[in-house]
């Protein structure tokens, strides 16, 4: 809810992969299981309910970039299988024996202190460097200062439906600014 992923996009859009796809999977969303099969996808017949082969997030991304949001949450087992993708590009559809190849530029975000996770054994200290190359902070909502009245003034233009947007008075704008809002930019635009 900070804005990871519009950052994401702006990385994106911003560089020479612009004309390639843009994709994000939410590694917290999905079984382990599930998450394997979404990100190198699977051949036809490689478990209960695979009736055809389908692509997966590396091969569908092709040469453009592929957001791991919340990669804090990777099970260890994937994190070796995602090592081999970011050494060398290989990995392999569900099923399936021959190796494929992906050329995707990979941005992780997390909620989470992948270093205190290393420490810990929660996540491979190898991974970490290999994601590791350029961190950008992307502080929460209560430690941007006047942000919130730059962000509100952005969804009143987004969400007017053929009216006059609504206009705070300064107790109301001051109530905005005092607020410490746990739930970031996406509880504000819910406002």
């Amino acid at each position: 809810g900070c804005g990871k992923e519009l950052i994401a996009h702006y990385l994106h859009d911003y560089s020479s992969r612009v004309a390639a796809p843009f994709l994000s999977i939410n590694c917290a969303a999905f079984s382990a299981e599930l998450l394997e099969a979404q990100l190198f996808g699977h051949a036809k017949g490689s478990f209960t309910g695979a009736s055809v082969a389908k692509a997966g997030f590396f091969e569908e991304a092709g040469e453009g970039s592929l957001l791991l949001d919340e990669i804090g949450e990777l099970p260890l087992g994937l994190q070796a299988k995602l090592l081999r993708v970011l050494e060398n590009g290989e990995y392999y559809r569900l099923g399936e024996t021959h190796a494929r190849v992906s050329f995707a530029r990979i941005i992780a975000a997390t909620n989470r202190d992948l270093r205190e996770e290393v420490r810990t054994g929660r996540f491979r200290q190898d991974l970490y460097h290999r994601l590791n190359v350029l961190t950008l902070h992307v502080p929460p909502l209560r430690e941007r200062d006047r942000d919130c009245l730059l962000l509100l003034d952005h969804f009143r233009r987004i969400y007017v439906t053929g009216g006059t947007p609504f206009t705070l008075d300064k107790e109301a704008e001051a109530c905005l600014l005092a607020y410490a809002f746990p739930g970031n930019i996406r509880e504000l635009k819910n406002i």
